[in-house]
């Protein structure tokens, strides 16, 4: 994927270099709170971003008058490709929420998958306890098409036993999208 440009931010593959701007925010347990992972260590950051710099599915959101990576997008083309569907996910810094970034980098991942990715259909699942997710996906005119009772756990209770939540599933196809 190339780099997208808005008028505050630059969309662009990660880098190794990135993992201490990517500490910054995974290491925070209120901004991996709905994930289906803990917070991070340094050493796992520093791993994290190597490995996302050689993926094409997460992009790193930064600033464009500092290049300071502030979140990133997730999105890939789901299966079976002929379906042409993807899904979206994004994760930002607690620091930088509520200014409007995510907004504006969705908006441009959106319009980069369905003009030059082919996407038919775009998909984004998240925790109904998760407002600012869900308010998100609908300020991006996604439809809600389910509301999916415990069907997924991330983590378990002291006994191991499996702790059950729920997922929003959301959709907005191309047509939709153009209107």
């Amino acid at each position: 994927m190339r780099e997208i440009e808005t008028d505050r931010v630059m969309i662009r593959k990660f880098t190794p270099a990135d993992w201490k701007d990517l500490y910054d925010y995974l290491s925070d347990a209120s901004v991996v709170k709905f994930e289906p992972y803990d917070t991070f260590t340094e050493a796992q950051c520093k791993l994290e971003a190597i490995k996302r710099s050689n993926q094409e599915s997460f992009l790193a959101v930064c600033l464009k008058n500092t290049d300071k990576l502030i979140g990133n997008i997730y999105i890939e083309q789901q299966y079976p490709k002929k379906y042409s569907t993807w899904e979206l996910g994004y994760v930002f810094n607690s620091r930088y929420q509520g200014y409007g970034y995510a907004t504006e980098s969705c908006k441009a991942v959106l319009n980069y998958a369905f003009k030059n990715l082919q996407a038919r259909r775009v998909i984004a699942m998240c925790n109904p306890q998760n407002k600012a997710s869900w308010k998100l996906l609908e300020r991006l005119h996604f439809r809600k098409e389910g509301h999916l009772l415990k069907n997924i756990y991330f983590k378990s209770d002291e006994q191991g036993n499996p702790i059950w939540q729920d997922t929003y599933e959301y959709a907005i196809l191309f047509d939709e999208w153009l209107s």
